[in-house]
């Protein structure tokens, strides 16, 4: 019997009432092609579900223990989209104000007009570098923040969208280093101010004393099934290299920079846009805390009204560039409900990854959300992610 035919034990805990979700994940493994995963859930500031199982590494066939991490990729983004809340609510940082004010190189090459909020709704034509940007030049934050300030943006700020996948991150922490009164790095603040206080196991940037024992290897899919996937725009898209797409996702420095083949991930590396690394229970947890009013972690009910409030459209609409001009929307750092990926209620905000991982809070519901696998899968309404989310609805409509 190989490794990926061993039956998959699940552990873990649902509340009453959720027993759904715990047979969906079950399922997941029986008949969705699961290798190793964790879902956890927070209802009205509680856990209802914290489920892992499978293997954590298929190599070895070593199993997915309660506090194995792995990579989330853009699930990143929702996590360093809190450290720029809470920037907003000690009142470091203005969304309405330009990201100059507070950065003046980056008013260079026509950048001078362009607002935190328009930024952070990937409405500010900087999704690539017209520099290379390695691993090298992002471990030198200054080195990085010199390239930033020299890139030239597509277009005027706030007139179209297209999703920045990597190059937002990298933006974000700039702006957090220049307005934290420690000009600590976003992933310092993340895991001093956010990690720390709620005893999260997430990491924007790994220390390099983390156990590789702790840590679920990827399984890579194969870029051919992607490509089957894509439409006809995003397919032509994926093969141009001046296409937006090609450009934002993959290249200079492309989506799989947090990836070491040493290490498994990439150490003391921060990568807030891609390269987060930790568990569901730390992801639906820190959800949770703010589709329940945030007080944990001392956010503004100011700040809280703003990440629920309805994202802002650029002046050509929701048609985002990247992806093939479906109505995708942001906020904030966060993506927000659209009728090309919904997810949760009208007030809704969170970040899915690539592969299959997604986190979010439904402050509607109450609910923090999260799951994470290391089978990757599809980016975009994953039947695994889907069935867990489904059972959830089905669970929250029976208890009312």
């Amino acid at each position: 019997m190989t490794v990926q035919e061993r039956p998959s034990r699940v552990e873990g805990f649902v509340r009453p009432g959720f027993e759904a979700v715990r047979r969906a994940f079950e399922d997941n493994f029986t008949h969705r092609k699961e290798l190793g995963s964790a879902c956890c859930i927070y209802h009205r500031g509680e856990p209802v579900v914290d489920l892992w199982g499978g293997i954590r590494d298929r190599a070895t066939g070593a199993p997915w223990r309660e506090d194995t991490m792995t990579l989330v990729f853009s699930a990143t983004k929702g996590m360093a989209a809190m450290v720029m809340a809470l920037a907003h609510s000690r009142g470091w940082l203005d969304y309405d104000a330009r990201v100059a004010d507070v950065w003046p190189e980056f008013a260079a090459n026509g950048k001078e007009r362009v607002t935190v909020r328009q930024l952070l709704a990937h409405q500010a034509g900087l999704f690539g570098f017209d520099e290379p940007v390695d691993r090298e030049v992002v471990a030198d934050l200054d080195r990085l923040a010199a390239v930033m300030a020299r890139q030239t943006p597509e277009w005027p700020p706030g007139t179209r969208q297209a999703y920045h996948a990597i190059s937002l991150g990298f933006y974000e922490g700039e702006l957090i280093r220049r307005v934290d009164p420690q000009h600590r790095t976003l992933g310092r603040v993340f895991a001093e101010e956010i990690a720390g206080p709620l005893g999260l196991d997430f990491f924007i940037r790994l220390p390099a004393d983390v156990a590789d024992e702790r840590l679920a290897p990827l399984v890579l899919r194969s870029p051919w099934l992607n490509l089957t996937e894509l439409s006809w725009r995003m397919l032509l898209a994926a093969f141009d290299k001046h296409s937006v797409l090609y450009r934002s996702v993959m290249t200079n420095p492309g989506t799989l920079l947090a990836i070491d083949p040493e290490r498994i991930y990439a150490r003391d590396l921060e990568v807030p846009s891609g390269g987060g690394v930790g568990t569901a229970r730390a992801i639906a947890r820190a959800y949770g805390v703010l589709a329940t009013g945030g007080a944990q972690l001392g956010l503004r009910p100011e700040t809280i009204r703003e990440l629920e409030a309805p994202p802002v459209a650029p002046t050509r609409g929701f048609r985002d560039e990247c992806m093939g001009g479906a109505d995708i929307r942001f906020s904030l750092g966060f993506m927000r409900p659209a009728p090309a990926w919904a997810f949760g209620g009208p007030r809704a905000y969170g970040a899915p990854g690539a592969g299959g991982s997604f986190g979010y809070a439904d402050p509607d519901a109450g609910i923090g959300y999260a799951y994470v696998c290391n089978r990757m899968g599809r980016s975009q309404d994953d039947p695994r992610d889907l069935a867990l989310r489904s059972a959830m609805t089905e669970s929250l409509a029976a208890l009312g």
